[in-house]
């Protein structure tokens, strides 16, 4: 009675094969589920013995998206106990394809995100660089998930062709017509990436100077010693060649000396090493050479260089006031006076001539 119970067919398939499909799926739960917890447990003991966060990271993506192809692969092994119509077997297919597509673009979202979190954003905290990769990976997001909807109509049978066609067609226009704009958007990620400067660093390019107060997608504003706001573009500022004080580890100072042709020798022998003893002494500094160094017009030419060991303008400033009056009060010591423009002019008197000429 049993046995005539199991062979009875229904929709070309017998009771029996209806039971071994649900025993398959009922087996086949419990399994997952048994094994999920248990590799799931050592997999994160695992992970927390270890150092780095990135097995940590796999492990919550192997939660995350590995369960879902688990339970299709069981649908797909208990369907293959039944026959089927050919519309449930293209059904199967066509689940396994999206289910490959999803978790597979969710996969590689899920890795640029961990590695722009890991490795950009742990390199600052500034605001404004977190809203950037955001924004970078929204954008990531956008064509990662576009490339894979036709992917996944390809694979549908979908004839993609006109589609790739249409969308080429538009995007050329859309960039001749936009090409400023996408050419300041580019530079914009050229400058984060490349990070030739930064929110807080002053800048030269060209006849204009500022500290940088912000950079956005099209244009970088500085403020000027003037007070005044300069809003140059991103694509003006690539193009361009940036003098970058803030990032000077030290400052090179050459300056110039200048006494009377009238200065003896033995003044002219001892000036630089006056000099030199009057730069030494000074803190912060690395002399490096002062030389008489050119007769000129009206003058004797000394030339002094040292180096200021710190970037701060107003640190050069306050040694250079300093160096000055030292060099001012021994010269004044010395009796060596310093030049200034001037002309002699020598007339020379021709002795009475002829009265008749």
């Amino acid at each position: 009675m049993l046995n005539t119970v199991l062979q009875q067919t229904y929709f070309h398939n017998r009771v029996l094969d209806y039971l071994i499909f649900a025993g398959v799926l009922f087996i086949g739960i419990i399994l997952v589920k048994v094994i999920k917890k248990i590799l799931t447990k050592n997999l994160i003991a695992w992970a927390q013995s270890t150092p780095s966060a990135f097995d940590d990271f796999l492990v919550s993506v192997f939660q995350d998206k590995a369960m879902p192809f688990l339970f299709y692969g069981l649908l797909y092994l208990a369907f293959q106990f039944l026959h089927v119509a050919p519309v449930i077997t293209k059904v199967l297919n066509l689940l396994g394809i999206i289910l490959v597509t999803y978790y597979g673009v969710r996969v590689s979202l899920a890795l640029l995100k961990y590695f722009l979190e890991h490795y950009w954003m742990r390199k600052t905290k500034n605001a404004g660089k977190r809203h950037v990769i955001n924004g970078v990976f929204t954008f990531a997001k956008i064509m990662v998930w576009g490339f894979a909807c036709i992917l996944l109509l390809d694979n549908l049978g979908v004839k993609i062709s006109a589609l790739v066609t249409g969308l080429g067609i538009g995007g050329v226009a859309v960039a001749l017509a936009a090409q400023t704009i996408l050419g300041d958007l580019f530079n914009y990620f050229t400058i984060y990436f490349d990070r030739p400067f930064e929110v807080g660093d002053y800048i030269v390019i060209g006849e204009y100077m500022g500290t940088v107060e912000h950079i956005g997608l099209k244009t970088t504003r500085l403020r000027s010693l003037g007070g005044e706001q300069l809003v140059l573009s991103n694509t003006d500022l690539t193009n361009s060649r940036v003098r970058n004080y803030k990032r000077m580890e030290r400052r090179r100072v050459s300056f110039q000396i200048r006494v009377t042709h009238q200065t003896g020798v033995d003044h002219l022998r001892i000036i630089p090493g006056l000099l030199s003893e009057i730069i030494k002494s000074m803190e912060g500094v690395t002399f490096d050479r002062a030389h008489f160094a050119a007769f000129a017009d009206f003058s004797l030419v000394f030339e002094v260089v040292y180096y200021v060991n710190s970037s701060d303008y107003s640190r050069y400033m306050d040694l250079q006031q300093e160096i000055n009056l030292k060099i001012k009060e021994e010269f004044t010591k010395l009796g060596v006076d310093f030049a200034y423009p001037t002309q002699s002019l020598y007339i020379k008197q021709e002795p009475d001539g002829d009265s008749n000429h």
